[in-house]
Parts: structure tokens; C-alpha cells; sequence
């Protein structure tokens, strides 16, 4: 079973993508802000990770740079989801490590295709 983890910290956005991920047969991990993604990956490697940019105490800029310094999970795939449209905000999630990059308001049928593709990529 492939595994993703979710990180945002709006309730309603995890509810929505939990359920939908569950669905299409993924094991799925929910953390509410970066140090909590840090913490969860000390004990399990997701195949992918969904990760809000604008979440308190440690942003996702900062979080995917933690996560592309670390040799056990610099593999993971990554797509940034948010709010932040801008074109310097998508070059600077890019130029981080991001696989992709998503701006809310997104569809999800659009985004699991995505995930998928990408996880597929990675075999």
C-alpha cells in the first residue's frame, strides 16, 4: 500500500484529501505544520508528500529544504499545495526540491491523477 502524508494546517483541506486518498487505496499520515512532518518522518517514509506552504511554527519552504537535505528522505516525492500563486513563490518551491507545485483552489480528482503519475515515475 503506498503510503502520503498530508501536511496543512486547515482542517477541512486534510478531511477532504484524507478521505480521498483512503479511497484510492493509499496508508495515509496527517501532520498540521512542518515539525510535525519532521517528527512523523523519523518513524515512517512515505511514497509522497502533500505539504501546505503557509502552516505556523515551521512553514513548508522550510520543511521540504529539510526534508532534500537528508539522504533517507531526499527520494520522497513532493507537492507543495497552496494559497501563494505567485511566480516567485512556485520558482522558490521548484528550486527547492518540489515535484510539483499546486495553488488552491485545486480539483481533486486533478491532484490524485497527479500523485499517481508522479508515484508511477518513481518505480
Amino acid at each position: 500500500m503506498k503510503k502520503i502524508l498530508i501536511a496543512d494546517d486547515e482542517h477541512k483541506i486534510i478531511m477532504t484529501l484524507e478521505y480521498a486518498f483512503k479511497k484510492a487505496g493509499y496508508e495515509v499520515f496527517i501532520a498540521r505544520d512542518g515539525s510535525e512532518v519532521l517528527e512523523l518522518l523519523k518513524t515512517e517514509i512515505p511514497d509522497m508528500i502533500l505539504l501546505d506552504i503557509m502552516m505556523p511554527n515551521v512553514d513548508g519552504y522550510t520543511t521540504l529544504a529539510e526534508i532534500k537535505k537528508d539522504q533517507n528522505l531526499n527520494k520522497i516525492k513532493v507537492i507543495l499545495l497552496s494559497a501563494k500563486s505567485g511566480e516567485a513563490d512556485i520558482k522558490k518551491g521548484l528550486e527547492l526540491g518540489a515535484d510539483d507545485y499546486i495553488t488552491k483552489p485545486y480539483s481533486i480528482k486533478k491532484l490524485t491523477e497527479r500523485v499517481e503519475e508522479l508515484l508511477t515515475d518513481k518505480q
